[in-house]
C-alpha cells in the first residue's frame, strides 16, 4: 500500500462502533466522483443508507485518490476487510473517473461476491455510448468489446445496448434536428398517488376545484408558447403526467384543442397521451383523443396481479386494465402501450409469469418494462418496511423473463434508460412491433433535438446551436400547482427570456 500524501487509510480498529443496520459510512478524501461511488454502492447494497458522518455503521467504504495512486478499502463491523490499490490518471477527469469506478467496483465485488449486469456503467443513457460509436463507424465487435472491457458489463446487456442502439439509429434517420422540436404538455393530476411514484402529482378527487384554473393556465402557456421556436417545427407531440386522463373530457378537449390551433401538427409524426391509469380512462375520453389525431397512448397496469395493485395503491383491478384496453381497441387506437415495473412489493419470477401471461394475450403494440427504483420523495422509500424488494438475482429473472414474452410476442428492444438506486441494477427498456415505437422515448433520451415542455413540473430541454452548439440547457416549470396557477407568466418569460439569449 502506498502512503497516501495528506492522508493514509486509519487504524481500522479505532473505527469499530455499534452496529447500525444498513448503514455504510463513505470516507473520500475528495468528492470529485462522490456521485460515481455512490451509485456504486448503491447497486451493490440495494436499499441501504449511505452518510459521509454516521455515528453507526455496518459498512464503511475508504477510497483515497490523486498523485498517481487510487487505493479503495472495504471494511465490515467483523472486521473483514478487501483492499485493492492502482494508478491514477490525475489530470483526465474521464480516465480518473473510469479508474476510480473500476477500482471501486472491484473491491465491492470481491466483497460482495457479486458482478452488475452493468458493471460500472452508472449514467443513465449507456445506449448513447454505442450510438457515438456507431457514428464513428465502430463494427458491433468494437461496441460490445468497448462495453464490456471498459466499462465491466455483461456481455449480455452489451448485446441489448447495441441493439437497442441500432434499432434508436433506425428509428431517427430521416428526421431534421436542426429545424424542428418535441412538444411536451404536462397535466400533474392521478386518481390517487402509487407508493413508488416521486413526480408531481396530485389526488384529482382532492384538486377538482383546480383543474379548471390549471387547464386555463396550461392553455395560455400553450398559446405563448407557439411562437417560441418560429421556423421549426413540432415532429412529435406528448401528453403525460400525472394522468392526462385525469382531467374530463371537456377538460382534455379544450387543451387538445389549443394544441392544434397554436401549433403546425402537420409535420407530426406522433402523438401520444399517457391514459395510465384504467380507472382515468371513458369512452368519451378516447373519443376527444381520437378527434385530436392522439395515435398513441399508454395503458399501464404495473402488475397484472391484484393483491400487488393493492398494496402500491393502485385503485383498479386486472379486469379494469382489460376492459381499458379493449374499449381503446373499440375506438381505433392501434398503438397502446403498457408499462410493467419489476421489483414491487413481494413480487417475484411466477407473478411476472402471470402478469406477461396477461399483458401479452391482450396484444398490445408496446410494452416498457420498468426496474423499481427507489426515489427519494416516494412514499414506498420512506417505508421500506412495508415493500419487501426481492433479491437482485430474482429480479434478474423476472427481467429475463418480460424480455422472453415480449420478444415471442414480435417486439424488439428500442430505447433503454437506466435510474440511480434501480432494482438489481438493471434497466428500462421499451419493446415494441415494428413501425409502432415510442419516437418521442427516444428523443427525449438520446438528447438530439429541443424538447419544448409546458405544465406543472416540465422541464423543457433546449440543444443549443453557433457557439455553444452541442450544449444542452434545462428551463423548468415550478413544480406545485397553485404556483403554476399564479405564475403563468413567469414561466412563459423564462423560455422566452431564455430563448431571445441563446440560439436554438
Amino acid at each position: 500500500m502506498f502512503a497516501f500524501w495528506a492522508f493514509s487509510v486509519p487504524d481500522f480498529g479505532s473505527f469499530r462502533m455499534r452496529q447500525f443496520e444498513n448503514m455504510i459510512l463513505l470516507h473520500l478524501n475528495k468528492d470529485l466522483y462522490e456521485n460515481d461511488i455512490r451509485a456504486l454502492l448503491m447497486a451493490f447494497f440495494y436499499g441501504e443508507k449511505i452518510s459521509l458522518s454516521a455515528q453507526e455503521w455496518s459498512k464503511q467504504l475508504f477510497v483515497y485518490y490523486g498523485k498517481g495512486s487510487l487505493e479503495a478499502v472495504i471494511e465490515d463491523k467483523e472486521g473483514r476487510t478487501v483492499r485493492l490499490s492502482s494508478d491514477f490518471v490525475e489530470d483526465d477527469y474521464k480516465k480518473g473517473r473510469n479508474q476510480v469506478k473500476k477500482t471501486v467496483y472491484g473491491v465491492l465485488s470481491e466483497y460482495t461476491g457479486k458482478k452488475l449486469p452493468w458493471g460500472t456503467l452508472t449514467g443513465i443513457r449507456p445506449t448513447k455510448l454505442a450510438m457515438e460509436m456507431m457514428e464513428k463507424s465502430r463494427t458491433d465487435k468494437e461496441i460490445i468489446s468497448y462495453l464490456t472491457e471498459t466499462y465491466l458489463a455483461s456481455e449480455g446487456k452489451a448485446e441489448l445496448c447495441f441493439e437497442v442502439a441500432q434499432n434508436e439509429k433506425r428509428i431517427l434517420d430521416g428526421i431534421d434536428f436542426e429545424n424542428s422540436y418535441s412538444l411536451y404538455a404536462g397535466v400533474p393530476f392521478c386518481p390517487s398517488i402509487c407508493a413508488y411514484c416521486s413526480f408531481s402529482s396530485y389526488p384529482v378527487d382532492k384538486w377538482k376545484d383546480q383543474t379548471d384554473a390549471y387547464t386555463d393556465a396550461l392553455i395560455k402557456e400553450i398559446r405563448a408558447a407557439s411562437a417560441m421556436l418560429a421556423g421549426k417545427k413540432p415532429v412529435t407531440f406528448y401528453m403525460g403526467g400525472g394522468t392526462p386522463t385525469s382531467l374530463s373530457a371537456y377538460q382534455l378537449d379544450r387543451i387538445l384543442s389549443s394544441i392544434r390551433g397554436s401549433f403546425d401538427l402537420e409535420g407530426v409524426r406522433e402523438m401520444t397521451v399517457e391514459a395510465g391509469r384504467p380507472d382515468s380512462i371513458d369512452r368519451d375520453k378516447l373519443k376527444v383523443l381520437k378527434t385530436h389525431g392522439v395515435d398513441r397512448i399508454s395503458i399501464n397496469p404495473q402488475t397484472m396481479n391484484q393483491q400487488t395493485l393493492d398494496i402500491i395503491g393502485r385503485r383498479h383491478t386486472v379486469e379494469d386494465v382489460k376492459n381499458a384496453f379493449k374499449m381503446a381497441r373499440e375506438e381505433g387506437f392501434e398503438n397502446i402501450n403498457m408499462d410493467l415495473i419489476i421489483g414491487l412489493a413481494g413480487e417475484r419470477k411466477e407473478h411476472m409469469i402471470r402478469t406477461m401471461e396477461a399483458v401479452t394475450a391482450l396484444s398490445p403494440d408496446n410494452i416498457t418494462i420498468h426496474s423499481l427504483a427507489l426515489k427519494r420523495a416516494a412514499y414506498l422509500n420512506h417505508n421500506r418496511e412495508k415493500f419487501p424488494v426481492a433479491e437482485p438475482s430474482e429480479i434478474w429473472k423476472m427481467s429475463d423473463t418480460g424480455r422472453e414474452y415480449a420478444i415471442r410476442s414480435g417486439m424488439e428492444p428500442y430505447y433503454l434508460y437506466r435510474q440511480k438506486n434501480i432494482a438489481g441494477n438493471l434497466e428500462n427498456v421499451g419493446y415494441a412491433k415494428r413501425g409502432k415505437e415510442g419516437l418521442y422515448n427516444i428523443l427525449i433520451m438520446e438528447e438530439k433535438q429541443t424538447i419544448l415542455a409546458l405544465g406543472t413540473g416540465a422541464s423543457s430541454k433546449f440543444v443549443l446551436k453557433g457557439k455553444e452548439s452541442g450544449r444542452i440547457e434545462r428551463i423548468e416549470n415550478v413544480k406545485s400547482v397553485k404556483d403554476y396557477i399564479e405564475r403563468t407568466d413567469e414561466m412563459i418569460g423564462r423560455k422566452q427570456t431564455f430563448i431571445l439569449q441563446h440560439e436554438v
